[in-house]
Formats: C-alpha cells, sequence, structure tokens
C-alpha cells in the first residue's frame, strides 16, 4: 500500500516513481492511493494498471460508475 507517493516529489520525478512502482509490481500487488492525475498517467503508460476513481458525494465516498445496486466495477486480479 502506498499513500500519496508523490507527495513532496517534483512532478518531472513521476515518469521514475511509476517505473519503481510497475517493477516492484510485477513480484507483489501494489495498491497506490494518489490524487495525482500525472502520477496516474505514468502508471498507465509504465504497467497494465486497473484504476478505481472515487469521488465524494453528499459526505460519502463512492466508486465512479457504480450505481447504488451495483457490484464493484474490480475485481482482485489474480496473483
Amino acid at each position: 500500500m502506498l499513500n500519496e507517493p508523490e507527495t513532496s516529489l517534483h512532478p518531472e520525478l513521476l515518469p521514475a516513481l511509476a517505473a519503481l512502482i510497475a517493477g516492484a509490481a510485477e513480484r507483489s500487488q501494489i495498491v497506490v492511493v494518489t490524487h495525482s492525475e500525472p502520477l496516474v498517467a505514468a502508471l498507465q503508460e509504465a504497467s497494465d494498471v486497473h484504476t478505481v476513481r472515487l469521488t465524494k458525494e453528499l459526505g460519502e465516498t463512492r466508486i465512479i460508475g457504480q450505481g447504488l445496486l451495483d457490484e464493484p466495477p474490480w475485481h482482485w486480479p489474480p496473483r
């Protein structure tokens, strides 16, 4: 679990960070929590990633694209 790993990094370092994360993900499961769209884009370029985007509606955190009665639009990939 990496919680906002881009904090305090210069934006030009995000592709290198994404490459390091992608390399680590080849050997284990990595979950990245970020508010950085550039980091998400760099991760998507560096490897095959699955993104879950969240939003806050009336104080409640929701998954974007998921209806009230829908199952989550994601699953844990096999390892």
